[in-house]
């Protein structure tokens, strides 16, 4: 029997795409918004307990997340559980600031009682990325939750696993229902639909420029807030007075931690030109130790895969050298499962498109400099403006360049120092508003003036 061929226009299916989309999305923002008086209203303390209890339960329940989170991005086991630890870190340290003052009483005249107040949103929409799945959507949910908010979060379609169970355990563990949910599908469809929903009072969005710029029209015609985090392309300045050993270490796990897969990844050296070549070949050495398989991850997906595969083929067009790497992996079955060899290439210059385009991979871009004004013109000659490290043995300079680069974020002789507790954001494309830190409750809250006439008599 031969089946009809489908009926209808193609306009037709993606007009049918959207509008299940939009009501997906409608029900779990009214949902949320229905959940938003009783979360808001709760007693901080009783806030507090159920943002604790969800950091222990993510924690008693590591061996299974990190599983889960494993099955779809292919990770190394421990740096998995590290991500997922950080997720209930988020959780517990937010959980310690619920009791936070949020407001103070200004000075204004005797006969005024004047006073400030912070308040939430209502429903915040959170947009996370694939590449450290359950680590950004704690990153976000938490505060957000911590300022009296409620959450509707669409994952990356890819990774969804451990997002669905952090809304389900933290239902167990006392948040109320409705408070979290989790929408699954498209960014096209789903993600468009939460930024356009009426009752969406801000957005958190963490992935692409191209996609931050089309969430920020959307969001600009509705006077919405938002928090963007959108890639980097950082650099990691190497003066010739630092401890070479140790900062080629440290530059090789700014560009190969996570495989690359992070925007706060240090992809661009930049290396005093009188140590150029000495210490290239530490940090050739140190990269070519970072096995893929084995310390190194996967590409996470097909289509960073082949991102990163393009690439490799600009760079060499363009006339950089890879002075290790360039290739997909070449121990036997790696390159199937979507793993590359670390890459480090020099011969570079700051029109190269491998010096100003983000790869989300484990490529490095090396540019020597001259003088401490050149380092600084070349880290800032950038579209993004997430991170930046300056690796010296003179504290003043160290002050100095951190202070001129345009990050958000500095590091001085060690890469990567992040915690909870640092405020985390870009500058330029790389976005704005911060994540992390006491200063995210202020991104998730609102503030109101309030003046109460008091007459003497």
């Amino acid at each position: 029997m031969i089946e009809p061929l489908e009926s209808g226009h193609p306009q037709d299916h993606e007009d049918a795409e959207i509008g299940e989309a939009r009501a997906v999305v409608d029900a779990a923002v009214r949902e949320a918004a229905a959940a938003a008086q009783h979360w808001r209203h709760l007693a901080s303390f009783d806030r507090g307990r159920v943002l604790m209890s969800i950091a222990r339960r993510i924690v008693a329940d590591l061996d299974d997340l990190v599983a889960l989170e494993r099955a779809e991005t292919g990770k190394p086991a421990p740096l998995a559980a590290a991500e997922i630890i950080g997720a209930a870190e988020y959780f517990e340290f937010y959980a310690s600031l619920v009791h936070l003052p949020i407001g103070a009483v200004l000075d204004v005249r005797p006969d005024l009682h004047v006073y400030t107040v912070r308040e939430p949103f209502g429903v915040v929409g959170v947009i996370t990325p694939w590449n450290l799945p359950l680590n950004q959507a704690a990153r976000a949910c938490a505060p957000a939750l911590a300022a009296g908010n409620v959450v509707v979060v669409k994952p990356a379609e890819t990774t969804t696993g451990t997002t669905v169970a952090l809304a389900r355990l933290a239902v167990e563990e006392g948040l109320p229902p409705g408070v979290l949910n989790v929408v699954l599908g498209p960014g096209s469809t789903v993600g468009s639909a939460i930024v356009e929903h009426p009752l969406v009072r801000k957005v958190a969005f963490t992935g692409s420029v191209l996609v931050g710029q089309k969430i920020g029209r959307i969001a600009a015609e509705r006077i919405l807030p938002l928090t963007l985090e959108l890639g980097g392309k950082s650099a990691n300045i190497v003066f010739a007075d630092a401890d070479l050993d140790f900062a080629a270490t440290e530059a090789v796990r700014a560009f190969t931690g996570k495989a690359g897969q992070i925007c706060s990844s240090g992809t661009r050296l930049l290396v005093e030109r009188n140590i150029h070549d000495e210490f290239v070949a530490k940090v050739v050495e140190a990269a070519r130790r970072q096995r893929p398989g084995h310390e190194l991850g996967p590409m996470i997906t097909d289509q960073q895969f082949e991102t990163v595969q393009h690439y490799f083929r600009v760079a060499t067009d363009d006339g950089a050298v890879a002075a290790t790497g360039g290739t997909v992996a070449l121990e036997p079955g790696m390159a199937e499962q979507r793993f590359v060899e670390p890459t480090v290439y020099t011969g570079v210059t700051s029109d190269m498109r491998i010096a100003r385009e983000e790869v989300f991979g484990p490529v490095l871009a090396v540019l020597p400099f001259e003088t401490e004004d050149e380092a600084v013109a070349i880290a800032n000659d950038s579209d993004y403006g997430l991170v930046g490290g300056v690796f010296t043995a003179d504290i003043s300079r160290a002050f100095r360049v951190a202070r001129a680069i345009e990050a958000g974020q500095v590091y001085v002789n060690s890469w990567s120092t992040q915690s909870v507790q640092m405020p985390f954001g870009g500058h330029k494309a790389s976005g704005y508003g911060r994540e992390k830190g006491i200063e995210a409750l202020a991104h998730y809250s609102q503030m109101k003036s309030i003046s109460v006439y008091t007459p003497s008599s």
